[in-house]
């Protein structure tokens, strides 16, 4: 029984394991360095290992998740960036003027070659760390006993992972697709939790700070949806979706419906509280939303382990019971007041549409085929449209261009330093301030902390290695391994991914020489790398966000105005998720998430370079409250036929539209937010709009949006004035 029971278990262990989304690269690499290692043995060439095995690093840190004949484009792309850059190392490496003058200018190309699209901003990004790898092998002395072997090795390498990657990518074409929407899935989940919190029914509940979490819960989910959207263009490309890529992409379209339906905010979160305190309504709607959350949980297994999740009904019991609920209050003595009923009704039925495709009930209004199921495909059709990306990023004011100035001053000044200190050995300087020095200061501090704390584990773990293990031929499955716990861990733990690495190169130079000479470089170079990338973000350029945190706040607020025009438009020609319609809504969810981002890179930046801290976190809630009731707009759209209703619904949402576009304008040009006068008119328009609960419950919306407006101004104003 016991053993039957430890079977089951490492089965199910085994299944997870296989569905984990860090498993097909893992294994690829895997399978990469254990080839390098085993051909390397069996053929006697022990002293070329090195460069084989950093070549298949760099491609692997190239790979993106695109279908093979991208993938096969992209490769072809990479082994060319690999071997210019590699061979233009190796020839101007005896001459170190020369590779002082080409050093800073290749690093700006290529970091501006990042503006391009995010798959050339990743080659990028290896093809320069390939260029440190050939300096660190020319450093051994391949720069004068073969000028052209080192090269070719590395760029074997990177071929043979790339073989393995196509390969991979034919066998397994939707699996990318698969955790792509899994991990959606999972996004969806913990934001569904984040929302049930704010329906706890209890006095005291500090519901701003909630918000606030949301914020942060929602900037993980806009990620996602961007992820996946942009592998099923990948996919579909000009075709017809057709097959599994249609049933993605109708998973993709059900996770955007759900993620602008939870996002909405249909009344103040207090004063439902309040309101509804005695009232068991809160809770059932707490309840459902956590068990919606499960099931969302249970769509991500689904995806990843290819198996059939039995789906319970409770979460249907759970719509009935709150659709009770809600008939109990209409039929109290005292009821809550009418327009807090129309909007409970419009609270209860978004919860329940999450229930039912969540369930796989169709929906009306989704994206039809054919052009109305477009995606917004952000690859330049060009190449006069990739270099007008680029030349508008050659500005002083652009992120990106300042960071390839930063990098490369950085990297020029590693190069002198390294010749003043240590030629031999040296060349870990550089590697160290490539990875270190980010586009962020935030960014930057984080990554120096867990880069030097990792090397410390790393080197250390070396050390005891090399005694317990002082035999080259047993080390190399710590190598395979260490390699392998490089990726496993490089996207979530960093500090444990850069100890891994730092074993990896420690055993590496063993099987050559004595690793034990190169543990005191390492730790030297880290350190001396580490301070350059932190001095560079000091002094080069530095990009405190809190210069261009009112650029944020102004285009966060133009994305809000676009949405809510879009809105505005179906209420008069009727629901659809057409392609327009779509990009406005991921251009407000991704200028919300935006704003989070570059507050959280703000916190961490020294106090003299911080804006009201606190006043910033509070508008960051405001904001993402802000969106919500925008979203609350959008799930309950639907065709207004009286002329009169729909001649008020224009009259408002134009008044909305425009004192949001007023509001980015004053915070783009640093000037004081007025607030909006049409609260009162519009307060005006609803009591005249009789038997029309739609009607009623828009201007209803609008006019909380109005009044989110005003907060938003307040909280502008108090951060220019302090």
């Amino acid at each position: 029984m016991l053993a039957r029971m430890s079977a089951a278990s490492l089965a199910d262990r085994w299944r997870h394991l296989r569905g984990s989304d860090r498993y097909p690269e893992c294994l690829r690499v895997l399978l990469a360095l254990g080839g390098v290692v085993t051909w390397c043995f069996a053929t006697g060439h022990i002293d070329t290992v090195i460069s084989a095995l950093l070549g298949v690093i760099a491609c692997a840190l190239a790979e993106t998740e695109d279908h093979w004949r991208s993938r096969l484009g992209t490769l072809l792309v990479t082994l060319a960036c690999f071997a210019v850059s590699s061979f233009a190392v190796q020839w101007l490496f005896p001459y170190p003027l020369l590779f002082a003058i080409g050093l800073p200018l290749s690093t700006f190309v290529l970091v501006m070659l990042g503006a391009i699209s995010e798959r050339y901003a990743t080659v990028a990004g290896a093809t320069l760390l390939l260029a440190v790898y050939t300096m660190i092998g020319a450093d051994q002395g391949g720069a004068t006993l073969h000028p052209w072997h080192q090269p070719l090795l590395l760029l074997a390498g990177a071929a043979w992972y790339g073989v393995l990657s196509l390969l991979w990518s034919v066998l397994a074409p939707q699996q990318a697709v698969r955790h792509a929407l899994a991990r959606l899935f999972d996004a969806l989940a913990a934001y569904l939790e984040g929302k049930a919190a704010l329906f706890t029914p209890v006095h005291g509940v500090d519901r701003e700070a909630l918000q606030l979490s949301l914020a942060m819960q929602n900037e993980r989910v806009v990620e996602a949806l961007n992820e996946t959207r942009l592998m099923l263009i990948d996919r579909i490309g000009s075709r017809r979706p057709r097959g599994a890529t249609a049933a993605r992409l109708r998973l993709y379209f059900m996770a955007q419906d759900i993620h602008e339906r939870i996002s909405s905010a249909h009344y103040p979160y207090d004063v439902l509280a309040e309101v509804l305190f005695h009232s068991d309504l809160l809770f059932r709607c707490e309840h459902l939303l956590r068990l919606e959350a499960q099931a969302c949980r249970q769509h991500a297994d689904v995806l990843r382990l290819r198996r059939e999740t039995p789906v319970t009904s409770d979460s249907h019991a759970a719509v009935e019971d709150l659709r009770g609920a809600l008939a109990a209050l209409r039929e109290l003595t005292q009821p809550p007041a009418a327009h807090l009923l129309r909007t409970l009704d419009a609270l209860v039925s978004n919860l329940s549409a999450i229930q039912a495709q969540l369930a796989g009930e169709p929906r009306a209004g989704m994206p039809a085929a054919g052009a109305e199921s477009a995606l917004q495909n952000p690859a330049p059709l060009s190449l006069g449209e990739a270099w007008g990306r680029i030349r508008i990023q050659l500005t002083p004011r652009s992120f990106r261009f300042r960071h390839a100035v930063r990098l490369a001053i950085a990297l020029l000044v590693g190069y002198a330093v390294l010749h003043l200190v240590h030629p031999r050995n040296g060349y870990w300087i550089l590697l160290t301030t490539l990875l270190v020095c980010q586009p962020s200061y935030g960014a930057t501090r984080l990554r120096l902390l867990q880069r030097v704390s990792g090397t410390v584990i790393g080197l250390l773990l070396g050390w005891i290695t090399l005694r317990l293990l002082p035999f080259g031929p047993w080390q190399m499955p710590l190598i395979v391994a260490s390699g392998v716990m490089f990726f496993a861990t490089r996207l979530r733990r960093y500090p444990t991914a850069t100890a891994a690495i730092t074993l990896f190169v420690v055993l590496c130079f063993n099987q050559v020489g004595n690793g034990y000479d190169v543990m005191r470089p390492r730790l030297l170079d880290t350190l001396i790398g580490a301070t350059i990338a932190a001095l560079a973000m000091h002094f080069v350029l530095p990009d405190w966000q809190g210069r261009r945190f009112d650029e944020v706040l102004a285009d966060m607020v133009r994305s809000d105005a676009r949405y809510l025009s879009r809105i505005i438009a179906q209420y008069l020609d009727g629901r659809r998720d057409d392609l327009d319609y779509r990009v406005a809504r991921r251009d407000a969810h991704n200028a919300n998430a935006t704003l989070s981002t570059v507050l959280a890179n703000m916190l961490r930046e020294p106090g003299q370079h911080r804006r009201g801290s606190e006043v910033l976190l509070r508008f960051l809630a405001a904001a993402h409250t802000l969106l919500g009731q925008l979203s609350a707009l959008g799930v309950n759209r639907q065709a207004i036929t009286a002329v009169a209703a729909r001649e008020a619904v224009t009259q408002a949402g134009t008044l909305a539209v425009d004192a949001l576009e007023q509001l980015a304008d004053a915070l783009a040009n640093g000037l004081d937010a007025m607030p909006v006068a049409g609260n009162a008119s519009l307060t005006g328009v609803l009591a005249t709009q009789d038997g029309d609960d739609t009607t009623r419950l828009v201007l209803g919306q609008l006019a909380q949006v109005l009044a989110q407006r005003d907060r938003l101004a307040e909280l502008a104003n108090d951060l220019h004035g302090g």
